[in-house]
């Protein structure tokens, strides 16, 4: 199974790009990662809507018929740690080929992304700056396989 993360905006915080490098690179131990980042369109003068309308467009670009989509937000199912590695279990005996989580951008999500999805998580009930949010979406990830495998990263 491929993952496959689509962010909007560029990571550009310093100590986030080094944190998430620290995560994608223990990740690839466990699975293909691959990372794009979608540069924010521009957006002098646009409404909320018309920025999700843009993002979403840019979004639904990055996935392929078949594709299960997850958004990560807000409204999205709460999972603890343990449970997600057991949901992310059963995407891969499900045969999913390609599992791609969506972080979007500061106004949420267009319609017709939140139509395409076919699920959303929740990472916290807290709010977190997006480009935060990688990090933390990176480290779950990469708790996930060792949840899976056993190991001691995680602890109950």
């Amino acid at each position: 199974m491929v993952i496959r993360v689509v962010s909007v905006g560029l990571t550009k915080t310093v100590f986030v790009r080094e944190g998430l490098a620290v995560y994608l690179n223990r990740l690839g131990h466990y699975a293909r990662v691959e990372w794009n980042e979608i540069p924010d369109p521009p957006s002098r003068g646009s409404a909320p809507d018309q920025q999700r309308a843009l993002e979403g467009e840019l979004i639904l670009r990055q996935v392929q018929q078949g594709d299960h989509m997850v958004l990560l937000d807000e409204r999205g199912k709460d999972f603890s740690s343990v449970a997600w590695s057991a949901w992310m279990n059963k995407r891969q005996s499900a045969g999913t080929r390609t599992l791609v989580f969506v972080i979007g951008g500061a106004y949420g999500f267009s319609p017709s992304v939140r139509e395409r999805a076919d699920e959303e998580v929740r990472l916290s009930a807290m709010t977190f700056p997006h480009d935060l949010v990688r990090v933390i979406l990176a480290e779950q990830l990469y708790r996930c396989f060792t949840i899976l495998r056993g190991e001691k990263y995680h602890h109950d």
